[in-house]
């Protein structure tokens, strides 16, 4: 067995490479899970043999002395899981001691969503008929037809899109494929830009004024002008668009099986917390327009 103590950052640096290119993470969690992992070696030690559960209960009560939240918590946690796991199986730390470690209970959060107005005014904001403009009207309106994940987005090649089929194949989290259907009005704005984008002969779809493939956070950069061009206070992401997707087609009664597959979901509970957002809306429009419901509720008879 290796000295682990001598070799944790190149162990570390083996291991970034294994979720990169034969677990396909993203770009974003690679990046989270080495810092993740950098953090907690600066605080347990370089000796990887040396660390048990008094290591990382005492980890834990620094990042909750560092007020932490759950979330981000939980994420360290799953890092050095799986960190650990790779150790193991690579047969140089004899067990993981991480698997009696459980992650903080996370509160609930339903995914924020824009109101079809507002999708709307967001992709109305995109009027550029410049090379530009228009890779930025198409980005946005395949955001919100298809429900593509922000990597996805930009890892779309020419060759993916089917315009005769209306589709689109997409590569997702596991290197998963799907093909996703694309509304008319994203398959005519992906038309327009493709035909006036010259001069660049990449096989990705969305490019740079330079030709190179846009990055995750510049389609963030774009989505955050747009919204603010349009009006929109609420925070904005490109995932918001995913969001919406998946929202306005259970509000228009799309079965949860069909959004769990155009969304890549591995598990339909995932798919799930939208049927809470669409019920949430069923009352509040109820409660803003049913005659019957602001009606004043008699004293309760205690014989009921």
């Amino acid at each position: 067995m290796p000295d682990n103590k001598k070799n944790a950052a190149k162990l570390l640096n083996e291991f970034i490479r294994y979720i990169s290119y034969q677990k396909n993470y993203s770009q974003h969690t690679v990046s989270a899970y080495r810092a993740d992992l950098e953090q907690f070696i600066s605080f347990a030690g370089q000796n990887l043999d040396a660390i048990d559960l008094e290591v990382l209960r005492n980890f834990l009560f620094y990042l909750k002395n560092r007020q932490y939240n759950p979330r981000s918590s939980g994420r360290k946690i799953a890092a050095i899981k799986s960190f650990f796991n790779f150790l193991v199986r690579r047969g140089y730390v004899k067990k993981n001691p991480a698997l009696l470690i459980s992650s903080p209970k996370l509160p609930e959060r339903l995914p924020s969503f824009l109101t079809y107005e507002e999708v709307e005014k967001i992709l109305d904001a995109a009027n550029g008929t410049d090379q530009q403009g228009l890779r930025d009207r198409a980005m946005m309106e395949l955001l919100y037809s298809s429900g593509l994940r922000v990597g996805e987005l930009v890892s779309l090649k020419i060759h993916d899109i089917n315009i005769l089929e209306g589709t689109v194949k997409v590569k997702g989290k596991g290197s998963k494929e799907r093909i996703v259907p694309v509304g008319s009005y994203a398959l005519n704005y992906l038309f327009d830009y493709l035909k006036k984008r010259s001069g660049f002969r990449s096989d990705f779809v969305f490019l740079n004024k330079k030709g190179k493939v846009l990055t995750t956070r510049s389609v963030e950069r774009i989505v955050k002008k747009y919204a603010k061009k349009a009006g929109i206070i609420k925070k904005i992401t490109p995932h918001t668009f995913r969001h919406s997707f998946a929202t306005h087609l259970l509000d228009r009664g799309a079965d949860l099986r069909t959004v769990q597959e155009m969304l890549g979901h591995s598990d339909i509970a995932t798919t799930q917390i939208y049927t809470h957002i669409t019920i949430q809306r069923l009352k509040e429009l109820y409660e803003k327009h049913h005659p019957r419901y602001r009606i004043e509720i008699r004293e309760t008879d205690n014989r009921l």
